[in-house]
């Protein structure tokens, strides 16, 4: 794997994790100003997840690096992104499965699994490239994390 830069994200906590991984995906846009995008293509995007807080597991994880995996790759890795109507929607702009609304959607469950666990870590932000020379960045409102 290339190694990357991805923009960093300034905080106060003691400890930050960033897990990389790569899916091989395909979707369109349902929207007929999406251009050449409203059919059906694919991307190996590179998605980066960056975690943090100030406590640790009793196994001394911030966050187990598989969990992750398993919770984005294990979903979305080898599929058609439209199909995942549990996070995409084909009627509501705000759930087509646009790279923002991917990084968002991957933040969401993230931060879902990491609110149930007692040392309460934070998704600080999810960095989705689709292209060499295009990428997304979702991080909360400050307010939020």
């Amino acid at each position: 794997m290339m190694h990357q830069l991805y923009p960093q994200v300034f905080h106060d906590y003691c400890y930050e994790l960033n897990k990389d991984m790569h899916i091989a995906a395909a979707h369109f846009i349902p929207h007929q100003l999406a251009g050449k995008c409203a059919h059906i293509h694919g991307h190996t995007y590179v998605v980066n997840i960056t975690v943090a807080g100030d406590a640790l597991d009793e196994t001394g994880f911030l966050v187990n690096f598989q969990k992750l995996k398993q919770l984005v790759h294990g979903k979305l890795d080898h599929t058609l992104l439209n199909d995942h109507q549990d996070w995409f929607d084909s009627k509501n702009s705000e759930h087509f499965p646009t790279t923002e609304i991917v990084a968002r959607k991957i933040y969401e469950v993230v931060q879902d699994y990491l609110d149930a666990l007692p040392h309460k870590p934070k998704c600080l932000q999810v960095f989705v490239r689709e292209t060499p020379t295009s990428y997304v960045v979702y991080r909360p409102k400050a307010g939020d994390r």
